[in-house]
């Protein structure tokens, strides 16, 4: 029996949209360009026969660095559909920390548009491994020129070249600690992303707005479920908080996703307040914790719009969220998993714990197929079913998830983890201290397990103050449970930041803590 099309991304998440609702507006393009679904199906049809043209044939690695936010979306659709694997790469990136990335792609086409054409040509010498150089947007030097093998391109339904477990994609990590991991996402897990905005308030006015960050990760994210819900997908170059003035009022843009501080400087100046922002009804939120006050600021100006938080990773885009501004979930939480997912948080044992300090778990079809190339990385985080990414979080009695930071960052001592920020603001509520920098040690006691740590505190005292370690040692006491107690503390006259581009003092250095002190714990 043949395989459903169904199964293929770009075929469910646009054909089926352009057989349901032909005529209905599927993308506009910077106030411009405006392509029903069944237009829209049509250009990404001939891009498919254009790059079976070029060579590009199902499986084949192909490295995609795109700015144009049009392109994209032309591109990775038509690549799904014909069965290509998009290495989805970067704009931002350095040229050494692209080369390198692309190079372990095993992508052997690459094909990039106009915004980038000067990047192109600093690393084209330095990838062999690269055969078949492809342009949109007009014609370049030694490349296929996609946009003239388009124009005379058939416009009927290809045969999808891929589906279901099928590699879809390469999205890649921050890479904080390294060159950027590539996050294999198939087409059914990056289908089952795309059905986010199921579980949201949507109607058959729904509009979502969004900028360049679609390239990546955010391409599932966010342009898969808009089309995926029948929605009319806005798409910008820009999306700053001028531009977003601007689009939102002409679009009547109805969903976004952001992060808090996006709303901290849209609110932050005069600017906004003569814009018509009244369309706005679900905005999504991640990335950063949402204080309160600017929850408040928010729902003063924005009355109509429901905020939700997000939690989810590039591994495992999305997994839980709930809305924060009716009280359905507490300020803080990034809700339950939603429908189809789910959420664990476990101790170091591996034991399921609830209302309790663990590692977060995720799982869902959703989630990723393992790290390309990677396979010692990809079996430290996926353990059976579940994703371990790394961050700690707490996990209430009725779902809801509440994320605290990197396991890195965390101290793990007495069977407990503790982020080192709440040992930090115990000792500088105490009178006299200036600054605190809490470090987990390995803990060198006979009989402890091998991560086991203890805790070394480093303290500043106030101008023209002293401080006694031991005295801080009792108060602490006082104030900490026992797993968070610190077992040496030092006071010393500065403790080690970052310096940030003005030359000021910026993130505290708790590495450096730790190598400076980890000796005086034996």
């Amino acid at each position: 029996m043949a395989r459903s099309p169904y199964g293929n991304y770009a075929y469910a998440i646009l054909t089926a949209g352009a057989l349901r609702t032909p005529d209905r507006v599927a993308l506009t393009y910077c106030g411009t360009q405006s392509f029903t679904y069944e237009e829209l199906n049509r250009v990404v049809n001939r891009r498919v026969h254009a790059l079976a043209e070029a060579g590009v044939g199902p499986g084949r690695r192909v490295a995609a660095l795109l700015n144009e936010t049009l392109h994209v979306a032309e591109v990775y659709l038509a690549a799904a559909k014909l069965g290509a694997v998009t290495a989805a790469l970067n704009p931002y990136w350095p040229v050494e920390t692209l080369q390198a990335v692309v190079a372990a792609s095993g992508a052997t086409a690459f094909v990039y548009d106009s915004t980038v054409e000067q990047v192109v040509a600093q690393i084209r010498p330095e990838l062999p491994g690269i055969t078949t150089w492809i342009k949109v947007g007009g014609p370049g030097d030694d490349a296929v020129d996609l946009d003239a093998l388009s124009t005379g391109a058939a416009e009927e339904e290809p045969v999808p070249g891929a589906s279901g477990d099928d590699p879809l994609a390469l999205y890649y990590t921050s890479g904080t600690t390294g060159l950027p991991k590539a996050v294999v996402h198939t087409h059914a897990s990056a289908l089952a992303t795309a059905q986010i905005w199921l579980d949201v308030p949507r109607s058959e006015e729904s509009v979502l707005g969004t900028g360049a960050i679609i390239w990546g990760i955010g391409f599932p994210a966010l342009v898969g479920p808009a089309l995926y819900a029948g929605m009319r997908l806005v798409l910008e170059q820009d999306w700053g908080p001028a531009n977003f003035l601007k689009v939102v009022p002409r679009e009547r843009v109805t969903h976004v996703s952001q992060i808090p501080s996006f709303y901290a400087a849209l609110l932050g100046s005069d600017e906004h307040a003569s814009a018509d922002l009244s369309s706005l009804r679900v905005i999504m939120l991640g990335g950063e914790p949402l204080p309160a006050a600017l929850l408040a600021r928010m729902k003063e100006r924005l009355p109509e719009a429901g905020v939700y938080c997000y939690y989810g990773q590039t591994e495992a885009p999305y997994t839980c969220f709930g809305r924060v501004d009716d009280g359905s979930t507490p300020l803080g939480s990034s809700g339950r998993a939603r429908t189809g997912n789910a959420v664990r948080i476990t101790g170091p044992d591996g034991r399921r714990l609830v209302g309790e300090t663990g590692e977060i778990n995720l799982a869902g079809p959703h989630r990723m197929a393992g790290y390309d190339g990677l396979p010692d990385k990809t079996a430290e985080v996926l353990r059976g079913e579940w994703y371990v990414g790394g961050d700690l979080g707490v996990l209430s009695a009725d779902g809801n998830l509440t994320v605290l930071g990197r396991r890195e960052d965390a101290v793990l001592k007495g069977g407990a983890w503790s982020q080192p920020s709440a040992i930090e603001e115990a000792a500088v509520a105490l009178d006299d201290v200036a600054e605190a920098g809490a470090v987990g040690v390995p803990a060198h006691v006979e009989g402890a397990d091998a991560a086991e740590q203890r805790i070394l505190l480093a303290v500043v005292p106030r101008a023209g103050h002293s401080l006694d370690p031991s005295k801080l040692a009792l108060a602490l006491a006082e104030s900490l449970p026992a797993h968070q107690r610190p077992d040496r503390i030092v006071v010393a006259e500065e403790l080690p930041h970052f310096q940030d581009a003005s030359g000021g003092p910026g993130k505290l250095l708790r590495r450096e803590i730790r190598e400076k002190y980890r000796h005086l714990i034996g």
